[in-house]
């Protein structure tokens, strides 16, 4: 095993600096679905997996995962780190689990699961993800 490049304490505290809401990709797929009109809930406890955000008249839930946090298979965000890798590795196969746990119970009470990964946000890719995204939760509408 590689002995990790920062101490315990700067290890510590980069990743207590990691957030689990108000992500960047989060803010700016909120502020571009508002913008459009549409309205949501924030982190539904009620709901398996706390969705990023809820839009109960849609029966829609939507997920903007991080590449790296939920194991984005084929991506360039998710590199397994070099050290503690067995560690890491289970974390994130334990997070991904979760993740089909949640969406299986989701799509079983009725609803609609839409996930965006964080690698679709990215200047190149954002305008298609966030109009596909705009187009899917439209479809869902009519349903």
């Amino acid at each position: 095993m590689m002995a990790d490049v920062h101490s315990q304490e700067v290890r510590s505290f980069n990743m207590s600096k990691i957030k689990g809401k108000d992500t960047k990709p989060e803010l700016l797929v909120r502020k571009f679905l508002f913008s459009h009109g549409f309205r949501y809930r924030l982190h539904d406890k009620k709901l398996p997996g706390k969705p990023d955000m809820v839009f109960p008249k849609y029966k829609t839930v939507l997920f903007i995962n991080g590449c790296f946090w939920h194991g984005h298979d084929g991506c360039k965000y998710f590199v397994v780190p070099k050290t503690r890798t067995e560690w890491w590795l289970n974390k994130i196969t334990g997070n991904k689990n979760k993740d089909v746990e949640h969406m299986l119970e989701l799509k079983e009470n009725g609803w609609n699961v839409i996930i965006v990964w964080e690698c679709q946000l990215k200047p190149s890719e954002r305008d298609v993800t966030l109009q596909t995204l705009l187009n899917e939760l439209k479809n869902n509408e009519r349903l």
